[in-house]
This record gives C-alpha cells, structure tokens and sequence, in this order.
C-alpha cells in the first residue's frame, strides 16, 4: 500500500511539531553553553516560529490563520528581545495578545462553571497588580503594568475559550508566570537564579500547549 498525498502531508505536518519542539527545548540549554551569536538569537527564535509554520499549514479559516499569528508575532518579540531590547520585543509579544484576546473572544466556550468565570474574572487584576509591584524602581512600574493588560486579559479568554483548557488555558498560565518572572528580575528576585531557570521553559511550553491546543479543535472542527 502506498502512502496517499493526504498521509504525506501529516507527516510532514507532524515533523514541523517535533522539529519546533527540539528546537525550543534545545535553545534552554544552548543558551546556556553557547556564547552569544547570531546564530543562538535565530535558535531562539526558531522554536516558535515553527509552531506558526504548524499552524499556518493546519489553517482552514480566520481562526487557524490568527493562531499561526500569534505563534509568529511571539517568535518575532523573542528575536527583537536580543536584537532590539525590551520595549520592541514587548510591543511585538503585546500584539501577539491582542491577536490571541481576538482569537478566544471569538471562540468563547458556551457554558462555563462558576469557579472557571472566578478565576477568569480575578486573573486580570491580579496579573496587572503583581506585574507592577514586582520592579523596585517604581518608574518602571507602570509601563509593566501596561503591558501586563493585554496578557492577563489574554489569559483569562483563553481559560474561559472551547480550547483545551489543559492546553490551551493552562499553557497561558505558564506564559503569565513566565512574564511575572521576566519582572521580577528588576525587583523580588533580582539576586536570584531562579528566574533564569524557569522563564524559557514556562514560556515556550505554554507557547506550544496553546498553538496545540488550538490547532487540535480547530482540525476537529474542520473534519466534521
């Protein structure tokens, strides 16, 4: 029996995942080995840009195509982070959550339970509070609670979206930690190796668990 076009093309579907995940997995510890290059900026970025290729070759309507977005708005902000600094890789990670609040307003799971809409409701002033009392200089404080405005209401669509919210949801969670993180190197845990050690792995899983979680109901829809 030979393999139908059809069967191919999940293959090689399915090759582009496991590629972005060696990827990104990998850079965790390159990062660590490797002395700063181009060559370690574009493994950096690699990982979630394959996720948006992913994406992109699943996409069958607006939905599919606003995932493969936002995986590429979030592989272009951790290039721009090395390249051009915090403020530039923010702006494009920000635009990446507007897409993504898009995404799962548009998706809004029909019926939630009463806790799901709790920790919905509270996850955004919490993420917005605690990003700006993490910096210990306080002018620093309300440019990261700006940016935090759009992850946190991202985060908090994303639980309450028909997505996986083992995925989907949860993997917005670990993005969230991951950025308080980021902030808490200017502040809580500035002597701290901590953050070091946790950001890149919480955020590209939860970058992975979202365009997987995603993409997996949007081709189940598509084969129905």
């Amino acid at each position: 029996m030979t393999d139908t076009p059809s069967t191919k093309s999940g293959g090689f579907t399915t090759l582009v995942l496991l590629l972005s995940l060696l990827a990104g997995l990998s850079y965790y510890l390159a990062g660590r080995i490797l002395e700063p290059s181009t060559l370690l900026i574009a493994w950096k970025g690699a990982g979630v840009a394959l996720l948006a290729v992913w994406a992109g070759m699943q996409a069958r309507n607006l939905d599919g195509w606003l995932i493969a977005l936002v995986m590429a708005l979030g592989a272009t902000g951790d290039v721009m982070l090395e390249t051009h600094g915090m403020t530039q890789g923010g702006l494009a990670f920000a635009a990446g959550h507007l897409v993504a609040i898009l995404l799962f307003f548009r998706n809004r799971r029909p019926e939630t339970t009463l806790s799901q809409k709790m920790l919905a409701v509270l996850l955004i002033p919490a993420v917005i509070w605690i990003a700006w009392r993490l910096p210990a200089d306080r002018a620093m404080a309300t440019d990261l609670a700006v940016y935090a405005t759009p992850l946190a209401f991202m985060a908090s669509l994303a639980w309450i979206s028909r997505f996986s919210r083992y995925l989907t949801g949860v993997g917005a969670i670990l993005f969230v930690i991951s950025d308080l993180l980021i902030f808490s190197r200017f502040g809580l845990l500035a002597a701290s190796p901590l953050p070091d050690l946790l950001i890149w792995p919480l955020y590209f899983t939860g970058q992975a668990m979202i365009a997987i979680g995603v993409v997996r109901v949007l081709s189940r829809d598509s084969e129905t």
